[in-house]
């Protein structure tokens, strides 16, 4: 191709500067060009070698007034410059909109750079690339500094002004970090702040500012589905000042969800739309009338139809494109607790202790009359009033229904700075419901969506085996017949989040679980075993004898199922057993130790496989973080303090800063735990294929101390147990067990190797160890105390130590020991020596006239020794050997006395 001779653009007072390129490659951008549309231009036009960054006629007011004073300094290209030339590449930025221009031919390849939806209409040959970012300039900036390395500060200011402008200045939902981290290197290349401000915030011009006025005052408000959304209407023929300006600045005075601006202009009517929110797409909405743009912002031009039939139109469509706002129904706690008037500032003090609640509603005759919070209480407890709640509360009827919008629930909470609104049936006007200022923050913060919104059916599905699965839906079957919601809530729906599925599930009931156990049994046979204090229930799968459940009946390693009454719990003292009491789900969750841990789904009826996330721990979960729901968590249960750090570490993630404090402050409690519940929590890390790393945190926390003073754990511990992840002792150990509880109790037994006597007793008496744990505890620290002298000792004195002790000890010692003479004698007494036995028996004795008694022990015992340390190596020394242990006696009849030396 040839060369083309290219005028750049500059002042009208300066010449004009000329240059050559080889191959004809343009760059464009939309009309009405915005500042994202220029700062895109540029940045394809750094990228490409050989391409033109070609000006659209029609541009922002704001763009030409930056271009007027920065234009020379910047490359683009007058369209009216351009050459009658073949165009042999065309890249679109910010726009996907086909572009006609002479010299395009059908062999013209178009490239697409965008961060808009694909449209589907474009043809298949075109190379297009879009990026869910707040600004196309974004998708540009780290390609374009990795290949330059640097921008001049124009240049940056301009890519900055491109990013600014479509994200709000960093407002806007649809930024992304990548816009953020964008416009920090920008800024770091030079990019002018002062200059940005200047030109984003552009007053309106005088046709502009008359047009504004025109649209507020026709401004009508329409509430759909608990979102407000503004439609303005206004004529502008004579206008030929871009209008985009004019809806932004509409936009922040009226401050809606979404506005729809229809002006009328030469062309036709002219839509622009803007929101908010990811509720309301107006990009779907101006599409149905040819137009386009993202979600949250559009535009769109209607030819031949008159404004006020495209008004109509648009405000009749609407509803479809509003999606329903989160509701108050969808995070409220079901069945509150409510105080009258006439209650005593001690027993509402008892009920916030119990339950951990800020604040009450306070009602009378069924309607709400007020609030009482936690904070009056204590004052009033503090200056010994004795004052009803009637006079302690906070006097108001505010209330929400279960149809409003967070919204109307974020405006009522910041009005009257309750903590606690109740929620009220809209006939009735009964108190059906409570929702706290938490509930609305963990919704309007970013994370993850409410409850109920992401379904886990289908990856429920491919983890359990099919007999789990058909048995899970028969219960959730049954469930829903009685109208009792189901859920599996807890760690089996960690694990499955966390791709580390298990078969082991539990079963929360939002009604009588052992009514619906007994239901089951009905229908599919098998028993109910209930404890009616706590709610729950055990349905037995069937027995020999019995009538198995025949949806059931080949699960294999499931005789029973658990069926548990959401309930909530409450603690007298620390360290206490809980009391138990009915509740919702929602409580039910509360009550468990982590955020990680209160997920639930969901699997009666249409809400099969919904996930109920109330407390964050979809959002820590996915962050790595271990929280505790609430300050006096570990209070309440201090074994939490140990499964904390076991999550921590299991899951590679990272105890949460407040709950780090709150651990450490709760430290001292771990003494007054029983050595019980202590040891549950240790088996279950000495289970662990991580217990190494858990103890080495427990210990850098000062935890393993707490669990008592004797306690201590070193570099050498951690290799011991480390070791015993593989563990294989093989057969000739005879070892009663395997897998996880062998390594648990070996992992005991290292742990306490090397503790003095009273050490051992003061720990094992802490834990109130099992008698044979125990037993091979004691003398694995016996054996180490001597294993200097195990290891010097002839054989048949190394069987009479070991033989009488536990060989879970010998085991212990030989996987302890460093030293390979006292190995290799464990060893030969495991294999070899303890088996050995004289040929010689007590037949033998009593056929050549010894009598029966203590003495054949004696003399048996003799010769095995004998055995052991070669001093017999055959039959006839054996004999040889008796004889002489029976010399001295005078006749083989009489009672022989052996000599015992």
């Amino acid at each position: 191709m040839g060369q083309v001779e290219i005028r750049q653009l500059c002042h009208k007072d300066e010449h004009p500067i000329s240059f050559i390129i080889v191959v004809m490659q343009i760059i464009l951008t939309h009309e009405q060009t915005d500042f994202d549309a220029l700062a895109s231009l540029l940045g394809a036009y750094l990228l490409y070698e050989h391409a033109l960054p070609v000006l659209p006629r029609r541009m922002n007011r704001n763009v030409r007034a930056f271009l007027a004073l920065y234009g020379a300094e910047l490359p683009f290209v007058d369209p009216r410059d351009l050459p009658n030339q073949e165009i042999e590449k065309l890249i679109l930025v910010d726009t996907q909109s086909p572009v006609t221009l002479k010299g395009m031919t059908a062999a013209t390849q178009i490239e697409v750079i965008d961060h808009h939806p694909v449209r589907d209409s474009l043809p298949e040959s075109w190379v297009v690339t879009t990026q869910d970012v707040g600004a196309t300039t974004t998708i540009l900036i780290d390609a374009l500094l990795e290949r330059n390395g640097t921008l001049n500060p124009i240049y940056a200011t301009l890519m900055l002004l491109g990013i600014y402008e479509d994200t709000g200045s960093l407002t806007y939902s649809r930024t992304t970090p990548r816009d953020l981290r964008a416009a920090a290197l920008l800024i770091e290349q030079g990019a002018s702040l002062t200059i940005v401000s200047d030109f984003i915030n552009q007053p309106l011009s005088q046709a502009q500012q008359a047009l504004y006025d025109r649209l507020r005052s026709s401004a009508e408000h329409y509430h759909i589905h608990g979102f407000t959304v503004i439609v303005a209407t206004g004529h502008a023929q004579d206008m030929e000042e871009e209008l985009s300006s004019v809806a932004h600045k509409l936009r922040d005075l009226l401050d809606p969800d979404a506005i729809f601006v229809l002006v009328t202009t030469r062309g036709g009517v002219q839509i622009i739309a803007r929101s908010t929110t990811d509720n309301i797409d107006v990009a779907a909405l101006i599409s149905t009338f040819g137009g386009g743009g993202h979600e949250r912002a559009a535009a769109g031009l209607i030819r031949g139809q008159e404004l006020s039939e495209v008004r109509d139109e648009l405000v009749r469509r609407l509803p479809e494109f509003v999606q329903p706002a989160i509701t108050v129904a969808q995070i409220m706690s079901s069945g509150p607790q409510v105080l009258g008037t006439h209650t005593t500032v001690q027993e509402a003090a008892q009920r916030m202790r119990r339950y951990g609640y800020e604040g009450y509603p306070v009602v009378e005759e069924g309607k709400v009359v007020g609030l009482l919070t936690r904070r009056a209480v204590d004052r009033a407890i503090a200056h010994r009033l004795d004052y009803s709640v009637g006079q302690l509360m906070e006097k108001g009827n505010y209330s929400v229904q279960p149809d409003d919008s967070i919204d109307q629930l974020q405006r009522l909470v910041t009005e009257t700075g309750w903590g606690q609104i109740p929620v009220v049936d809209a006939e009735s006007g009964e108190v059906i419901g409570i929702v706290t200022r938490t509930d609305l923050l963990k919704n309007l913060a970013p994370g993850p969506k409410p409850s109920g919104v992401l379904n886990l059916a289908n990856r429920l599905e491919s983890v359990l085996p099919h007999e789990r699965l058909a048995l899970l839906k028969k219960i959730a079957g049954v469930a829903h017949e009685h109208h009792a919601a189901l859920y599996i809530v807890g760690g089996f729906l960690r694990d499955l989040l966390l791709e580390r599925p298990s078969l082991d599930f539990d079963l929360v009931v939002e009604g009588d679980a052992i009514q619906l156990a007994r239901s089951l049994a009905k229908r599919y046979g098998g028993r109910v075993t209930g404890h009616a204090r706590f709610g729950t229930a055990k349905w037995h799968l069937g027995e020999p004898g019995e009538r198995k459940p025949s949806a059931v009946i080949s699960v294999e390693g499931l005789p029973f199922v658990d069926l548990v009454s959401a309930r909530t719990e409450f603690y007298t003292h620390p360290t206490a057993l809980p009391t138990v009491e009915r509740g919702s789900i929602k409580l039910d969750l509360h009550r468990r130790d982590f955020t990680i841990n209160t997920l639930a789904m969901r699997l009666d009826g249409r809400h099969y496989g919904d996930l109920h996330d109330y407390w964050g721990g979809l959002n820590d979960l996915r962050t790595g973080l271990v929280r505790v729901l609430h300050s006096l968590s570990f209070v309440d249960d201090p074994t939490r303090i140990l499964r904390a750090v076991r999550f921590e570490q299991r899951f590679a993630f990272r105890i949460e800063e407040r709950t780090m404090e709150l651990l450490l402050e709760a430290r001292p409690l771990i003494e007054r735990l029983s050595g019980d519940r202590v040891r549950h929590e240790l088996n279950y890390i000495l289970e662990s294929s991580f217990a190494p790393q858990i103890l080495s945190r427990l210990a850098s926390l000062g935890l393993v101390q707490a669990i008592h003073p004797a306690l201590n754990w070193e570099d050498w511990h951690y290799n011991q147990i480390e070791a015993l992840q593989n563990i294989d002792p093989g057969a000739e150990w005879d070892l009663p067990y395997s897998g996880k509880p062998l390594r648990r109790d070996l992992s005991y037994v290292l742990w306490m190797i090397q503790l003095s006597p009273q050490e051992v007793e003061g720990v094992i008496r802490r834990l109130k160890l099992p008698t044979p744990l125990m037993e091979s505890v004691h003398s694995a620290c016996q054996l180490w105390q001597e294993r200097a002298a195990l290891k010097n000792s002839p054989p048949s004195q190394v069987v009479r130590k070991l033989e009488s002790k536990p060989m879970l000890a010998c085991y212990a010692l030989y996987l302890a020991a460093w030293d390979p003479e006292l190995r290799k004698a464990l060893l030969a007494y495991v294999q070899n020596w303890r088996k050995i036995e004289p040929a010689i028996d007590g037949h033998y004795l009593k056929a050549i006239g010894i009598p029966p008694g203590p003495v054949y022990r004696v003399l048996l015992g003799k010769l095995r020794e004998a055995w052991l340390d070669g001093k017999i190596k055959n039959a006839e020394e054996e004999k040889v050997c008796l004889a002489a242990l029976l010399e001295g006696h005078s006749t083989a009849s009489e009672t022989p006395k052996p000599r015992l030396e």
